[in-house]
C-alpha cells in the first residue's frame, strides 16, 4: 500500500497476492487511476485483507487490526480462472455489500471463471457460438467415445487461460487415446472445429458498452492457439469488422460485463461467432483508447456515487 492513506482511497484496484507482479497493462493502468485520483486511489492484494461480521456489522480490516473506509468503486483485476469461490470471490461479494461498485461484479466474474457457462449464457441470448459439449461427472473415457464427441474437434478445460489446456484432437482415435492420460481437475469440453480460423482470431475490447480496441492475433508457426501468450502476433485492426464488434458488445452486456475482452473466431461464411470472453482483458501498449476509457469509466461511476 505504500503511502496511501488507508482510510482515503474510494477507488481500488483489487490484484492477486504477493508477490505475483503486476502485468503491464495492468500497471499502466493502476499509474493511470493514480494519476488521475491521487491519494484517493489504492492498490490493494487479495493478501492483505481481513473481511467479515463483527457485533453484527460488516468489517474490513488490514491484518494488523486497522480499519479500512469501504471503497466506492473497485476495478478488478485478477483473472477469473485463478479465482476461487470460497477465497477471492468471498471478498468481492463482501465488498458489493459494503457499497462498492464492481469491475466488474463478482457474479459477472465468477460466471467468466467457467467457459461453458458463458456458453450457455451466450446461446440463450441468442448469440452464435460453436458446437459445444461438456460432461458432469461422468468418466472422461465414456465421453470420449460418445457419438456425439465427433473429431476434429478443440479440446480446453473449462477453467484456463492464455490459451493453457487447449489442443485440437484431429481425430477419435487420438482422443480416445489421449484419455486417460488427460487432466481430470476440471470438466473438458469438446468445442467444434472452426478450420477457417485455426491459428487465428479477433481480440475486441469493450468498456461501458462501446467498442475500444480490435486486433487479428495469429498464431506462430501454424499452432492452434493465437494468444499473445503463447508468442502470437497482433495486427490492429479497429473499425474493420464492424459486425463483429457489435458482436462482442452484445456478448459483453449478456455476461454483466462493463469491461471485457472478447474472443472470436473466423467463420468459413465470412462472419464470426463467439469463442469466449474474458471478464479480466489484457491489451497491447498500442491499443491506446483503453486505458482513457476504463478510467473514463470509473470518473463516470464515482461521479454518480
Amino acid at each position: 500500500m505504500g503511502s496511501v492513506p488507508v482510510a482515503a482511497a474510494d477507488v481500488w484496484m483489487l490484484v492477486r497476492e504477493h508477490p505475483m507482479p503486476l502485468l503491464k497493462a495492468t500497471r499502466a493502468l493502476a499509474e493511470a487511476l493514480a494519476a488521475a485520483h491521487g491519494p484517493r486511489f489504492a492498490v490493494w492484494h487479495t493478501d492483505e485483507i481481513l473481511f467479515g461480521v463483527q457485533r453484527g456489522r460488516l468489517v474490513l480490516r488490514t491484518l494488523g487490526g486497522v480499519e479500512i473506509a469501504p471503497p466506492k468503486v473497485v476495478l478488478v483485476r485478477q483473472t477469473p480462472g485463478t479465482m476461487t469461490q470460497d477465497r477471492e470471490l468471498s471478498l468481492l461479494r463482501h465488498l458489493e455489500h459494503l457499497g462498492a461498485v464492481l469491475i466488474n461484479s463478482a457474479a459477472a466474474h465468477h460466471r467468466c471463471g467457467n467457459k461453458l457457462w458463458q456458453l450457455q449464457d451466450l446461446a440463450v441470448a441468442g448469440l452464435p457460438v460453436p458446437d459445444s459439449l461438456s460432461y458432469a461427472t461422468a468418466p472422461l473415457t465414456g465421453v470420449v467415445r460418445s457419438p456425439d464427441v465427433a473429431a476434429p474437434c478443440i479440446v480446453k478445460a473449462v477453467r484456463g487461460r492464455n490459451g493453457r489446456q487447449v489442443f485440437l484432437a484431429p481425430d477419435g482415435g487420438l482422443l480416445r487415446s489421449l484419455a486417460g492420460s488427460l487432466a481430470n481437475e476440471v470438466p473438458l469440453l469438446f468445442q467444434e472445429y472452426v478450420s477457417a480460423s485455426h491459428g487465428r482470431d479477433l481480440r475486441v475490447v469493450v468498456v461501458d458498452g462501446e467498442p475500444v480496441a480490435a486486433q487479428v492475433r495469429t498464431a506462430r508457426d501454424g499452432s492452434l492457439a493465437a494468444n499473445l501468450a503463447q508468442g502470437g502476433s497482433a495486427e490492429l485492426c479497429p473499425g474493420r469488422f464492424p459486425d463483429a464488434e457489435a458482436l462482442a458488445v452484445a456478448a459483453a452486456g449478456t455476461l454483466g460485463l462493463a469491461v471485457a475482452g472478447v474472443d472470436l473466431l473466423f467463420t468459413a461464411e465470412g462472419g464470426h461467432t463467439l469463442c469466449e470472453v474474458n471478464s479480466v482483458p489484457g491489451w497491447r501498449p498500442r491499443m491506446t483508447a483503453v486505458i482513457p476509457a476504463i478510467t473514463g469509466y470509473v470518473a463516470r461511476l464515482l461521479a454518480e456515487r
